[in-house]
């Protein structure tokens, strides 16, 4: 129980830092002509959306846990693939960034 104190408040903190990173990445592409950056914009995007909405796995296999131990596997495994995910969409939004023109200043 000690543990899941710690993990419930770095889920909160993750969760809260993924708000931020949208945030701020929306913020950053305003600086930059994102469609010059060809097929790699429309495929982060999709990662992006598909990560923010796989962040839901988790809470609910997370809930399920709380209640049932058996749920901890899948819950295991629904976390990793969402890292995994956030990995991808880091990477995926750091090359779009690089393909992309930056704007004039104004």
């Amino acid at each position: 129980r000690a543990y899941r104190r710690w993990h419930l408040s770095f889920v909160a903190l993750t969760v809260a830092a993924l708000g931020a990173t949208i945030f701020f990445a929306e913020k950053m592409g305003e600086h930059y002509d994102l469609g010059s950056a060809g097929w790699i914009t429309p495929v982060h995007l999709f990662v992006a959306k598909a990560t923010t909405l796989g962040y839901l796995a988790p809470l609910v296999t997370g809930l399920l846990t709380m209640r049932r131990p058996a749920w901890r596997p899948r819950h295991r495994l629904c976390a990793l693939s969402v890292l995994t995910l956030t990995v991808l969409t880091a990477v995926t939004g750091t090359w779009m960034l690089l393909a992309a023109e930056r704007l004039p200043a104004s």
